[in-house]
């Protein structure tokens, strides 16, 4: 795979906007890898029955989650940050079964809890945002410009 630098529109308040959503998403997939290796449990408990070995999946997502905010820190290398950018484009894609099933579980329960709004408001804003951080990633990385890409005149 080559990673090149895209074209961008090279602003400060683009640089400063990337700049400071790498450091958002890499606190946050900071903080979720750590929970993810501190305390398994309620990971564990949303994992699909279809998963093979989920302690040490959620043990290597939370691996995953680390590595990718330790690279898209990095302010020397581009490449490694687009790889980074792109492992957690990715990590987010692949655990979203995951998240789904957690809502299936939730919105499924004996007691009717489905008609409790904290479960709505926390459910469908998690599935809204799931594409938003996929974007976000690979956006921050630099990955991609969309969808602030300068146009090249022919």
């Amino acid at each position: 795979m080559n990673l090149k630098k895209p074209p961008r529109v090279t602003n400060s308040r683009n640089t400063r906007l990337r700049a400071a959503a790498r450091w958002l998403l890499a606190i946050f997939y900071g903080f979720a890898g750590v929970a993810h290796l501190a305390s398994p449990a309620p990971f564990l408990k949303i994992m699909p029955n279809w998963v093979p070995w989920p302690g040490p999946v959620v043990f290597l997502t939370g691996v995953a989650e680390l590595l990718g905010a330790i690279a898209l820190l990095q302010p020397m290398s581009m490449r490694l940050r687009q790889m980074g950018a792109i492992g957690l484009a990715a990590y987010a894609l692949c655990v979203w079964p995951a998240n789904v099933n957690h809502m299936v579980m939730d919105f499924t329960r004996p007691d009717g809890a489905w008609i409790e709004r904290s479960l709505w408001a926390y459910h469908v804003p998690r599935m809204l945002l799931q594409p938003v951080l996929i974007w976000l990633a690979l956006w921050s990385g630099g990955v991609i410009d969309w969808p602030r890409r300068q146009r090249l005149s022919n």
